[in-house]
């Protein structure tokens, strides 16, 4: 199921401008199978060809509705991009929920970053990040916030004095687990 991520741990602002002058135009319901049918057929469309193929007549034609359906939810694509980046992000959190117990979070980890769909849905936010300030907006103000969740996660797997013998800190772990389990996944 999606879900539309307003957690303030995530979003410390859950209403940025861009969401508010969305807010404004959006008609359709937050809650609605059609809204969360869309995004799954623009998370596949981007998963089997890239970020580019999403247009509103493509989703609209995948679903088999009428475009100005697909409006009546996601005012412009912009929107329709913002809502599947923040689907990923509260699915991402909830898999790394620090109250785990340290072996079930070390393997959500891992898990996490060893999810083909996953790196290759997050490479092709990347790129489209080159193209849409928007979403290199929402990409930058989530990347400080999980990177720091990922090393309070660690930090209580692992000895912090063992890691600062070695010259590394649990950011910097962080880093080298995603690297080797996404280079894995490649």
């Amino acid at each position: 199921p999606l879900i539309v991520m307003t957690d303030s741990r995530t979003n410390p602002d859950p209403q940025s401008a861009d969401d508010k002058k969305s807010a404004k135009r959006r008609i359709g319901s937050e809650k609605s199978a059609t809204r969360i049918t869309i995004l799954e057929a623009t998370e596949k469309l981007m998963l089997d060809e890239g970020y580019a193929s999403v247009t509103s007549r493509r989703v609209a034609k995948e679903i088999d509705v009428k475009p100005s359906l697909i409006h009546y939810y996601f005012p412009t694509t912009d929107d329709l991009f913002l809502q599947l980046y923040r689907h990923m992000l509260a699915e991402k959190f909830d898999e790394l929920a620090v109250d785990n117990e340290p072996v079930e979070s070390a393997l959500a980890l891992w898990q996490l970053y060893q999810s083909r769909a996953r790196t290759a849905l997050a490479l092709e936010f990347m790129a489209l990040a080159n193209h849409r300030k928007v979403i290199r907006d929402e990409i930058a103000r989530h990347t400080e916030i999980i990177r720091k969740r990922r090393a309070e996660l660690l930090s209580h797997m692992v000895d912090a004095d063992a890691l600062a013998a070695a010259g590394i800190d649990a950011a910097g772990l962080s880093v080298l687990l995603i690297g080797v389990a996404c280079t894995m996944v490649m």
